[in-house]
């Protein structure tokens, strides 16, 4: 059923949404123009999205601490910062490292050719993960936005592969040595900054994961446009995290096709999809933070900033009651069955059957009428409208 009217879209915490410091503390600079809004201090950022509801923040270590701070500074910042915390209520769920904007890191990080910057970027990020397990991050996302390469010449893919997980392995060991309740979430990307980026899927990402020596504490930070980006099926990407056990963070966000990475408000792109994504992350028990990685429009003000941030997390809510409704709609129930998606849930081989009993099994071969079953109706194209007359709100 729809959701009644003394239903509310109003976040709580108990919803577990989450932005990054650098969402809504982006200022709107891209490589054609300057910055259209002040900078944000990470406090007043915090302060903010705790009375729009939400229940959490992530941050670069940069987005809290500028690059190159003294260790003075650098205390006073992240002292001010945890004040703040306990004030608004609000979690640290996440964090990362920035490993992208300064130029060292122009080549590339964990991946790069030079040694001397794949140490570096070991230690900024070491470091960073003792911030993280301090401030109570259960969540540590790697996006390794300049590993890869604009010329095949320049880099040595199956090498950068070695030097990449070699970092994670270290990453790992030193989160087993400090006793530390953290785990790790690759967040792949097809493209940009670089030309092509390692690891640019969930697919690849997948298979890396199995060859490093700790498999079992990394996992996957999906996001909504990067998946687009390298023109797929979102919903399907994230099922398949999720069937792997390696759903460990998202990031949820709007893009328009293969292009540049747009990092719309959820919801602003393909509406469907993004229904069926929260359908997805609802009905199979997704247990992580909602977490959203957009970037206000840069034609607003700071003012527009807070209402892009709270349109995310009402979007998500408003989907989250259609979806919940759509699942509840006999009529709905009664196309799935007619379309027989119940029916893959049913193993194909029957209780204890074995290869031998399938292989003499004549009706699942011989006395099989595929042209009969060529003929069945699949009733696929009611169910799909079905569930846009309940995103339209008709049904």
């Amino acid at each position: 059923m729809e959701p009644t009217v003394t239903e509310s879209y109003t976040p709580t915490p108990e919803d577990h949404f989450s932005f990054g410091l650098w969402t809504v503390g982006w200022q709107g600079r891209d490589p054609f123009g300057d910055a259209t809004r002040a900078p944000l201090d990470p406090v007043e950022a915090l302060e903010h999205l705790a009375e729009l509801g939400a229940w959490g923040v992530s941050f670069h270590d940069d987005d809290l601490i500028p690059f190159g701070t003294d260790e003075r500074e650098r205390e006073r910042l992240v002292k001010r910062f945890r004040a703040a915390l306990d004030r608004t209520g609000m979690v640290t769920e996440m964090m990362t490292t920035n490993l992208f904007t300064h130029p060292v890191f122009k080549e590339g990080a964990f991946s790069a050719n030079d040694r001397g910057v794949r140490r570096f970027a070991l230690r900024k990020t070491l470091r960073n993960i003792d911030l993280a397990a301090e401030l109570g991050a259960r969540v540590y996302v790697a996006w390794g936005g300049r590993e890869g390469s604009e010329s095949d010449a320049a880099k040595d893919v199956p090498a950068a592969l070695d030097r990449l997980a070699e970092a994670i392995d270290t990453l790992c060991e030193h989160v087993i040595s400090r006793g530390y309740d953290l785990r790790f979430a690759l967040e792949p990307k097809p493209n940009e900054p670089r030309g092509d980026i390692l690891l640019p899927t969930i697919g690849h990402a997948l298979a890396f994961i199995e060859r490093l020596e700790h498999p079992e504490m990394v996992g996957l930070n999906p996001e909504v446009g990067h998946e687009t980006m390298a023109g797929l099926n979102v919903v399907h990407g994230y099922a398949q995290a999720l069937w792997a056990g390696k759903l460990f963070h998202i990031d949820l966000n709007g893009q328009h096709g293969a292009k540049y990475d747009q990092d719309l408000r959820f919801g602003a792109a393909d509406l469907k999809s993004a229904f069926f994504l929260v359908d997805l992350l609802e009905h199979h028990g997704y247990g992580g933070a909602r977490h959203f990685d957009f970037k206000p429009l840069r034609a607003e003000d700071e003012a527009g900033v807070w209402v892009s941030a709270a349109a995310c997390m009402r979007t998500y809510l408003v989907l989250k009651a259609k979806a919940r409704a759509w699942r509840a709609d006999p009529e709905v129930q009664a196309a799935l069955a007619a379309a027989g998606v119940p029916e893959l849930s049913v193993p194909t081989r029957g209780p204890g059957e074995t290869l031998g009993q399938l292989l003499a099994d004549a009706s699942a071969y011989e006395d099989y009428d595929p042209e009969a079953a060529g003929r069945r109706a699949t009733n696929i194209e009611r169910l799909d409208q079905l569930a846009l007359d309940h995103i339209l709100g008709v049904a």
